[in-house]
Formats: structure tokens, C-alpha cells, sequence
């Protein structure tokens, strides 16, 4: 039977985003041109987004290299994918978090490791909106789970405060976590939160034979007054705890449009409090809605923070996405994924990570198990993607192009473990890659142009319609083809 990890919903307002968490600088806020003095773009209706700086070419002489962690996250593609079907107009630019809308898309990595929860594989090929450039994908496949999962303990924390009244909010949630309750088997617990101008028990902690009481306790909650977030955040961290499963998936699912306004409220305020609940061995879902006052650069360092990942959910079908599609995502089982790079000086002159921007590492960091970073789950796939300038040696293939070492730990552990993987060019043009580096490419450069990117190079819609359909890749839900719509949109906008 399918089982997902305990979750949580959670309100969030405005929140400043940390210097530690993100680019964001004192000089880099641009009060008088579209960014608040919190760091915050305020482009449309009162949604919140942190600033984006893109990362720029990095010359391997000065430093060979680069380390992030991974982010498994999927929010910042159904938002774009919101902007251009519902409000009929291009994404702002800071809502485009590159590779967020890479990794919304399942793929079908293999999965061969032994030894190691997690698989890696990669490839380079040249880039396709640069000829004189090449293009590296780093992709990681997150176990499948053989057989039924353990026990899972659920926390639905959720924002009923006034804000969340509209069809899109609460409502909406109400449905996608109906839809999960078909999902639990007959061992996993649920227990509601609620928070408004205070945090509420809707429901105990409830075993899933009691899925009507459990869908009783959903259907009854309506929307009104304030955003006491915090206090809800503590309240369903309890309850979780109280009833968490040794060797079980133990999970809070928060779901709010992220204005919190009663209480610790600024960034800096919930993502300390939600640090100090990281080691608990319980993990977050943030999912996100609405719009107008959307808070998607708190809500987004929150997961970031809280060993959890962030989604938003603007329509039945992503609800179904995220709640039936997706269940395995739920179950986490590698957290503090990092990767660090090395490139080979002989055949690399610069590099340029493709988002992740507030992802980067300190190299130092690497190895320091302190360091949050983040999770990926049953099944999962990640991937990253750098745009290289070559050196022009040409016996390139004889050595390595670069070598990626990778630190993982375990859900239950605070040590990591390494492995690593060395990568050679094999001189392949853009055509001779795999599918999945067309179709990551063409998301990428996606990407790209809806920001009129100083990198997007020779990118079009044009050109990336015809790079999709180049790729042939399982589809079973119709979201790649929906990709293909979503370009088509945006060029006639």
C-alpha cells in the first residue's frame, strides 16, 4: 500500500531572507527598483519572492572547485506554470528558480547501487545555445523502495487564518489531503493541526482504519483570522514527537500560503525555530498556494532549512502530483546530500552552475556534517547542470573532465558517507546526448529565456520546442507534454 512521511502545513509571513541561506547582500537590495528593504521582490499583488542573482562563469584557474547541495524541490514550476495559465503573463523573474523546474520532471534514472541509498550517473555533450561551450549533467537517483514501506506518522499542520479563504487555498488543500488519506495504509497515524490566531488540535494522532474520521476532521475546517505560524510549527512538532516511529517515516506536511503575521514572523525567526527542530528525526513538506499574498521566499527557506522540500500546488492535477504520483517522495532516504566538483584544469578553462543559487556551499562545508543540506527521496531523481568553457585540448578524452564527490547520511544518522564518480567527455554533440540531457537542457533553457538570461545565448522557444521534441521519455501523466504547452504559452505572450 502506499505510504508517505508525516506532514505538516504551515503558515509563514513575511520573512527576510539570511545571508548564510542565500546571495542576498546588503548591497544587492534595491528598495526603489521592485526589491523591499527584507530582500524580498514584491512584483505582483503582494507575492514575495527573494532575490535571484544567477551565477556567473567561474575560471577553474582561480578556483577548480564548486560545491552545492542538492534540491529536490518542485514549487518554483507549478508557480511559473501558474503565471502563464491562470494569470496569462510571463513569470516575474525571481519566482524562476532554475533548478526547481529541472527537477519538477520525473526521469527514469536506473538505479544499481549496492552498497549506497543513492546512484549516480552523468554525461557531457556539447550546449546547445553555445556551440562553443559544452554542457555536463549530473544526475542523482534516490532508492525505490522494495516491498511495503514501515509505518509512517503524519502531521497535517494547516493554515486556516483568514488569508487562506479563497478556492485556491484552503479548499484546495482540503481535497489534496483527502487524497492522501486514500493513500495510508491500515499501520500509518495522522494527526491535524490548525493554526489561526492560535494553534489548534483538530484531531489526535489517528491510525489509517480511520480514514471517514480522518476526512471528517478535513472537510469541517474553515477559513478566519489572524496567523499565529510559529505557535502551530511547535504545537505539531509535539504531537509528532509524541508519536514518532522508531525506524518509521515520521513527517509534517504544512500547507499555507505563507503569510504568517502573529508572532516570530520574520525569516530569521521561523528558520531558527525550524533548525532547532532538525534534528528530531522528523522531516517537513511545505506546500505552498494561492496567490496575492504567496510568501514563496520564506516558505522556500523553510524546507531549505528543515530537512524537507517545498511544492506548490495550484490545480487538482498537481494536487494529485504531489499527494498520489509522488508518494514516495515522502519517504526520505539520504538527507544532507551534497556534491562538490572538481574540474580538470587540462580540459576546462570556466564553469557555471545552472541555478542552485541559494544552494551553493562553501567548499569547507563539504565535509562538515553540521551543515544542513538537502534530502532526497524513495525514487527521486535529481540533476544539475553546468555550462563549461573548454580548453580546446584535444586529447580531452584521455583524462577525466571533471570528478564529483558526493557526501550523504543516512535519515537516521548525523555521519556522512562519501562515494564519487569521474566523468569523461566522449566529444558528443547535442544531438548524440541522452534523452535525459536533451529534455534537462530544454528545461533549462526554459529557464533561460523567461529570465532573458545574459547566458541564454542563442536560446528560443522555438529552439526549445524542437529539442524536446527530440527526446523520447515515459510520460505516463502527461507533464512533459504539458512543458512543451507551457513554452508555446509563453512565446505567444
Amino acid at each position: 500500500m502506499k505510504k508517505i512521511l508525516a506532514l505538516i502545513i504551515l503558515p509563514i509571513l513575511f520573512i527576510g531572507c539570511s545571508k548564510e541561506s542565500s546571495n542576498v547582500t546588503d548591497e544587492s537590495i534595491v528598495v526603489n527598483s521592485g526589491f523591499t528593504a527584507d530582500g524580498y521582490s514584491t512584483p505582483i499583488g503582494g507575492d514575495n519572492y527573494n532575490e535571484i542573482e544567477e551565477n556567473p562563469f567561474v575560471n577553474v584557474a582561480d578556483e577548480a572547485v564548486s560545491t552545492f547541495s542538492i534540491d529536490a524541490d518542485g514549487a518554483s514550476y507549478a508557480n511559473v506554470r501558474r503565471f502563464l495559465q491562470q494569470e496569462d503573463q510571463l513569470p516575474v523573474k525571481d519566482a524562476i528558480r532554475t533548478e526547481e523546474l529541472i527537477n519538477y520532471f520525473d526521469l527514469d534514472y536506473e538505479f544499481n547501487e549496492a552498497q549506497h541509498p543513492i546512484d549516480l550517473n552523468g554525461e557531457v555533450s556539447e550546449c546547445p545555445w553555445n556551440g562553443a561551450h559544452k554542457l555536463i549533467r549530473i544526475g542523482i537517483k534516490g532508492e525505490p523502495i522494495a516491498g511495503e514501506l514501515p509505518p509512517s506518522n503524519f502531521v497535517f499542520l494547516i493554515d486556516v487564518s483568514g488569508s487562506m479563504s479563497s478556492p485556491d487555498k484552503l479548499e484546495l488543500l482540503k481535497q489534496g489531503f483527502n487524497l492522501f488519506v486514500d493513500e495510508m495504509d491500515v499501520q500509518d497515524r495522522v494527526a491535524i493541526v490548525t493554526y489561526a490566531g492560535s494553534a489548534g488540535v483538530v484531531l489526535q494522532s489517528t491510525l489509517g482504519t480511520q480514514k471517514q474520521t480522518i476526512k471528517n476532521a478535513i472537510n469541517s475546517l474553515g477559513s478566519g483570522g489572524s496567523t499565529a505560524g510559529a505557535q502551530g510549527i511547535i504545537t505539531a512538532y509535539e504531537i509528532a514527537q509524541a508519536n514518532l516511529i522508531a525506524d518509521g517515516n515520521n513527517r509534517i506536511i504544512i500547507g499555507t500560503d505563507g503569510d504568517f503575521n502573529v508572532g516570530p514572523s520574520s525569516q530569521d525567526e521561523l528558520v531558527e525555530l525550524i533548525e532547532e527542530k532538525r534534528d528530531l528525526g522528523i522531516f517537513i513538506t511545505v506546500i505552498g498556494v494561492g496567490r496575492g499574498n504567496l510568501n514563496d521566499g520564506a516558505l522556500e527557506q523553510i524546507a531549505n532549512n528543515g530537512n524537507g522540500t517545498f511544492e506548490y500546488v495550484d490545480n487538482v492535477k498537481q494536487l494529485q502530483k504531489v499527494f498520489i504520483y509522488d508518494y514516495s517522495k515522502f519517504f526520505t532516504v539520504a538527507k544532507d546530500v551534497k556534491v562538490q566538483v572538481e574540474f580538470n584544469p587540462e580540459n576546462v578553462q570556466a564553469y557555471r552552475l545552472i541555478g542552485y543559487e541559494n544552494r551553493v556551499l562553501e567548499n569547507e562545508d563539504f565535509e562538515d556534517d553540521t551543515k544542513d543540506a538537502g534530502e532526497i527521496g524513495a525514487n527521486q531523481n535529481i540533476t544539475a547542470l553546468y555550462e563549461i568553457i573548454p580548453t580546446g585540448n584535444d586529447d580531452f578524452r584521455l583524462t577525466p573532465t571533471f570528478t564529483i564527490d558526493f557526501r550523504y547520511k543516512e535519515p537516521d544518522s548525523d555521519v556522512s558517507i562519501p562515494l564519487n564518480l569521474e566523468i569523461y567527455d566522449d566529444g558528443n554533440t547535442f544531438a548524440q546526448a541522452s534523452d535525459f540531457m536533451r529534455f534537462t537542457a530544454s528545461v533549462a533553457s526554459f529557464a533561460l529565456v523567461l529570465r532573458d538570461s545574459e547566458y541564454k545565448g542563442t536560446s528560443s522557444y522555438n529552439y526549445i520546442i524542437q529539442w524536446f521534441d527530440n527526446t523520447n521519455l515515459s510520460d505516463p501523466h502527461g507533464f512533459k507534454q504539458e512543458f512543451k504547452q507551457l513554452v508555446q504559452k509563453a512565446e505567444s505572450l
